[in-house]
């Protein structure tokens, strides 16, 4: 079973360094933030093996939202072999996602 990942200063680099990540920038008092979580939640396990599914609790890790330009939450990095391919700004839906997320994959 799949589980994403919670990325933090020290493990931020490494994880997302090689390979496709989906980064969700949220924080536990954000409405769309909680109306996201369970998307991200089946995410981590639809593409277990395929894409790292992470998020960034943005009380806790103000430097890395200060460092990726993250104003308003939740902000989703589409991120590729470390570098960002894409974002959504903004709760959506969960096809949305996947769409954006193939997009990265197969391109």
């Amino acid at each position: 079973m799949g589980k994403y990942i919670e990325l933090k200063e020290n493990n931020f680099d490494q994880e997302i360094s090689s390979g496709i990540s989906l980064v969700d920038f949220w924080a536990p008092w954000c409405g769309p933030c909680k109306m996201l979580a369970p998307v991200i939640d089946k995410l981590a396990e639809e593409y277990e093996g395929k894409a790292k599914i992470c998020k960034v609790n943005t009380d806790e890790e103000g430097n890395l939202a200060a460092k990726f330009g993250v104003r308003s939450i939740p902000t989703i990095f589409f991120i590729k072999d470390g570098e960002v391919i894409d974002q959504i700004i903004g709760a959506v839906s969960e096809s949305a996602l996947k769409e954006k997320l193939n997009n990265v994959l197969n391109g």
